[in-house]
């Protein structure tokens, strides 16, 4: 059966576990240890090399006996900082920490709840489908380890990521894509007390530049921020560069491309008002997500919440997520939610109740002829 004291008691030691991105080595050991203790074949790719960390992505196997499709389920082992020295509290079904640092339930409560749901159905000799488990790195700093993952490793069509915030029942079947853009305007100096009609002020063209921009929510289906700015010293000198970094998401690429343009050209406008110049780079960080509702991912999702008595809530999310870069690499891809609420901030939380119907969840799904 689902044990609760067990459920709690693993997400627990979790969070012993040093696991902030590029640093998850502990956390990937423990988690090797796990698989390795209870007999379960489990590797560590290669990915840290290309990424630059001390992990790579955990990979672990589960052969099948009831015949039905292979499957593989997910979740992210890096969090948020501050996460050192966490000091959890576990206050009637919410746990939190002290306030000092974040709690790692994303996504230390989705990886809780699928080993909850593995530990069940072994313990209790259940017949389960062929099991596939990633459990990727650097989630958090740009979906590194979903991008430098290997599909060969993961023979499946059908991935279900256990990475949403809320309660449980929440399936995210559809999610934008997202370009990252930095623009460095081009000003010239002058002593800003003496001469400064001799100077060009980068940051007052960028300002005007952000001024005629697209920010916030531009419709339904796109959204534009300037995240970041850069430049300037002195209050004495005309400050000769500016660095702007931004970010445009949306469901369609044509408005994301159409959005692009027009920031770019938000930028000529303003720089050739002060007959200066600029440098407009941009990146696809991940393309869109998008799950048919006929596919047997999204059917599974459905059927199994229903099945634990639970009301499911389809959702289109403007969030990203290592099942954006799956679902690009060809895998079908659902997301499914444990939990977890004020993700990122020393206030999260996590509901023990909702991780554990969420590891209830998982386990029909393994169990699914």
């Amino acid at each position: 059966m689902i044990r609760k004291e067990r459920l709690i008691k693993n997400f627990l030691n979790m969070l012993n576990q040093e696991s902030q991105s590029f640093k998850e080595l502990v956390m990937g050991k423990w988690l090797m240890e796990y698989f390795q203790t209870r007999g379960i074949d489990v590797f560590m790719d290669q990915s840290a090399a290309n990424i630059g960390g001390n992990c790579g992505n955990i990979i672990a196997h589960i052969k099948g006996d009831n015949g039905s499709k292979p499957i593989c389920f997910a979740a992210h082992i890096d969090q948020i900082p501050p996460c050192c020295n966490i000091k959890p509290r576990v206050e009637e079904n919410i746990i939190k920490t002290d306030g000092t640092t974040t709690l790692g339930g994303d996504d230390k409560a989705g990886i809780a709840a699928i080993l909850e749901a593995l530990e069940h159905i072994i313990e209790d000799g259940l017949s389960h489908r062929e099991i596939y488990l990633l459990f990727t790195v650097c989630e958090e700093k740009g979906l590194l380890g979903s991008k430098n993952l290997d599909t060969n490793l993961i023979p499946v069509e059908d991935v279900i990521i256990v990475d949403a915030a809320g309660p449980a029942g929440i399936l995210a079947y559809k999610a934008p894509a997202m370009r990252t853009i930095e623009v460095l305007f081009k000003g010239r100096s002058a002593h800003a007390g003496i001469e400064p009609e001799k100077g060009i002020n980068a940051i007052k063209v960028a300002a005007e530049a952000i001024n005629l921009m697209h920010i916030g929510r531009i419709d339904r289906e796109t959204t534009s921020n300037i995240g970041r700015i850069e430049g300037g010293g002195a209050t004495n000198i005309v400050p000769d560069e500016v660095k702007i970094v931004a970010e445009i998401r949306s469901h369609s690429l044509e408005k994301l491309e159409y959005e692009t343009n027009y920031m770019m050209n938000c930028c000529k406008i303003s720089a050739n008002k002060y007959n200066t110049s600029f440098e407009f780079k941009y990146d696809l960080d991940y393309s869109a997500l998008e799950l048919c509702k006929d596919s047997y991912a999204y059917k599974l999702c459905i059927k199994s919440f229903e099945e634990e008595g639970i009301k499911p809530e389809p959702i289109i999310t403007g969030g990203g997520s290592d099942a954006n870069i799956l679902c690009g690499k060809g895998f079908n891809c659902a997301i499914i939610s444990v939990g977890m609420d004020k993700v990122h901030t020393l206030e999260e939380t996590l509901s023990i109740n909702d991780m554990l119907i969420t590891s209830k969840v998982i386990a029909r799904m393994m169990i699914e002829k």
